[in-house]
C-alpha cells in the first residue's frame, strides 16, 4: 500500500441519513456505501461523525455506545482489509474508564492506525460523551494524518495542533441546522447563514492547515425534544460531505439536499502552505444567534444529563 507523496489518491466520503440509536441499520448502510466507494476505485474511506447513531437530543442515542472492540471498529477494520483501503469514521465508545468518547478511528488493511478524540462536545451532544485531549495526528507508514470532526472545524485551536503537521486531514460532521421558530423571516435569514459556515468551516480549513480533506456527513430530518425546554426540534443535518484539494478548492462535493450517498474524487496527499493566518479568535467563523445560545445553556444542561443518564454508576 505504498504510495508517494507526488502521486494522486482516489478518496471517498460518505453521507448518511442516519436512524437514530440503531446500530444496525446505520452500520449495513454505511458498509453498502463503502463496498460502492470502493468499486469506483477509492483507497481512502470515510465514514461521518456518529455513523453508528446519528446525533439529537434522544435516549436512543445510548443504545448504540460502543464497548471497546466493539462491532463498529470491526466494520472498519474489515472494510479496510477487504478493500485494501484506509477507513476512518468516529463513533460513541465506553472506553475501560467508563466514560463515554467521541472517537474517531483510522485504520488501514494491517489494523488500527490510531484514535482521536473530539475535543468539545457541541451543544446537546454533552448528554452523550465527554472531551478528549489528544493532538488528534494519527501516523501511517505514508503519511501523517489529522483528524478533525464538526465544529472542531470551527475552531482556532484545531488549526494550531495540525497546521503544516499533517498530510491529509479527515473527518466528519453531524451538523444540524436552525429551526424554522417564528418569527421565519428572521430565523430563516440565520439559517441561510448557519449552512454557509457549515460548508465554509470545511473548505477554508484546509487552507488554514495547508493539507487535502476528506469530510463526510450526515442527510436527512431531525427531530427531537429541546433540552430542558418544553418544545420539539426540528430540523435537519446539513453541511454536505466533501472531498478539498489542499489549497482549499474543492474536488467532490454532495449537498445534503441530495441524500445518501457517496462522493469520489482525486487529491494529492502532502502538505501545502497554508494560504490563511489564523487571528487570536476563538472560533474561526460566526456561529449565529441561536448556536451560540445554544453551546452554553446545552454545555450546563448536557454534563448534568450525561451524569444522571450515561455516566456509569
Amino acid at each position: 500500500m505504498t504510495t508517494h507523496h507526488n502521486d494522486k489518491v482516489k478518496v471517498a466520503a460518505l453521507q448518511l441519513e442516519p436512524i437514530i440509536g440503531d446500530l444496525h441499520a446505520n452500520m449495513t448502510a454505511c458498509e453498502n456505501m463503502a463496498n460502492e466507494a470502493a468499486k469506483q476505485g477509492a483507497k481512502w474511506i470515510m465514514l461521518p461523525e456518529f455513523f453508528t447513531s446519528g446525533m439529537a437530543f434522544d435516549p436512543k442515542i445510548k443504545d448504540a455506545i460502543q464497548p471497546p472492540g466493539g462491532k463498529a471498529l470491526d466494520l472498519l477494520l474489515d472494510l479496510a482489509k477487504r478493500h485494501q483501503a484506509h477507513v476512518g469514521g468516529s463513533f460513541l465508545i465506553r472506553d475501560n474508564d467508563n466514560e463515554v468518547r467521541n472517537a474517531y478511528f483510522l485504520v488501514s488493511p494491517e489494523g488500527l492506525l490510531g484514535r482521536h478524540d473530539k475535543d468539545i462536545p457541541t451543544m446537546w451532544e454533552n448528554c452523550f460523551y465527554v472531551g478528549g485531549q489528544d493532538d488528534g495526528i494519527i501516523e501511517t507508514p505514508d503519511y501523517k494524518v489529522g483528524a478533525a470532526v464538526c465544529w472542531e472545524f470551527m475552531r482556532s485551536q484545531t488549526v494550531r495542533r495540525l497546521q503544516g503537521k499533517v498530510d491529509l486531514i479527515v473527518g466528519g460532521s453531524c451538523w444540524w441546522s436552525v429551526p424554522s421558530w417564528v418569527p421565519k423571516l428572521v430565523t430563516g435569514h440565520w439559517e441561510d447563514k448557519n449552512e454557509c459556515t457549515a460548508l465554509e468551516c470545511i473548505r477554508s480549513f484546509a487552507t488554514y492547515v495547508g493539507a487535502p480533506i476528506i469530510h463526510a456527513a450526515h442527510t436527512g430530518p431531525a427531530v427531537c425534544d429541546m433540552p430542558g425546554m418544553p418544545m420539539q426540534y426540528k430540523g435537519h443535518y446539513e453541511g454536505g460531505s466533501m472531498i478539498v484539494d489542499g489549497q482549499g478548492n474543492r474536488v467532490a462535493f454532495r449537498d445534503h439536499r441530495q441524500g445518501e450517498g457517496i462522493i469520489t474524487g482525486e487529491i494529492k496527499i502532502g502538505q501545502t502552505k497554508p494560504s490563511k493566518v489564523i487571528s487570536d479568535a476563538y472560533w474561526l467563523h460566526n456561529r449565529g444567534p441561536i448556536p451560540s445560545i445554544a453551546w452554553n445553556y446545552q454545555r450546563w444542561h448536557g454534563k448534568r444529563w450525561y451524569k444522571k443518564h450515561v455516566a456509569a454508576k
